[in-house]
């Protein structure tokens, strides 16, 4: 009778694992069918925007379209130490990000199948900067990185300082600076590989 009990029970936990499981599947299913319907009107809204031209650089140092972006010197989670400025001469897609947040989540392997696939060919850096400041445990962080196996630099904004000067009020939030420096879009949440891909070629 007891051996009979704990096979049931062993069933019915076993058939609460698989519910779950594919619940959290088809939820995951379901957030990027969003993201990626969510980006297809981004791109076909900029293609038909006139005001997707380059704006005029401004002259000054600032994070508003057309500004230089403001440098910074930060250490990366492998201990290298990287300098924005250093990246003049490359396109640089700057990300901000925290490994708690869902949509982080969502655009990430998009981020590194597209840097896989053009990194040399579009002569582009992606810098993805952790919010450190706002991580409640910073272990995960690596984790974070090792579980979406990115290639491309996570420098750590330890102080806060970067979050505050890009506004990074809310994530993701990711700004395309040309070969010169100068800001050329700011975008406010999360991009799949088209609509990166399309944003970085726009950039000269």
């Amino acid at each position: 009778m007891f051996k009979k009990n704990m096979f049931a029970i062993i069933v019915i936990i076993a058939l609460a694992g698989y519910t779950f499981y594919d619940l959290q599947l088809k939820e995951d299913k379901k957030e990027a069918e969003v993201l990626k319907t969510e980006q297809k009107n981004k791109t076909s809204e900029l293609m038909d925007d006139e005001e997707v031209q380059s704006p005029a650089p401004s002259g000054k140092t600032g994070v508003k379209e057309g500004d230089l972006a403001p440098d910074f010197t930060l250490n990366t989670l492998d201990g290298k130490e990287v300098k924005l400025s250093d990246f003049q001469g490359k396109k640089v897609v700057l990300n901000l990000w925290a490994s708690w947040c869902p949509p982080c989540k969502a655009e990430m392997p998009h981020m590194q199948t597209y840097y896989e696939k053009n990194k040399d060919k579009e002569n582009v850096e992606i810098l993805a900067v952790n919010l450190t400041t706002m991580e409640k445990d910073q272990s995960k962080i690596k984790t974070f990185v090792d579980d979406y196996g990115l290639t491309f630099p996570i420098p750590l904004d330890e102080s806060g300082d970067i979050g505050i000067t890009f506004e990074g009020f809310s994530i993701p939030t990711t700004y395309m600076i040309d070969t010169k420096g100068v800001i050329q879009k700011r975008i406010v949440g999360p991009m799949n590989e088209e609509f990166l891909s399309d944003m970085v070629t726009r950039l000269k």
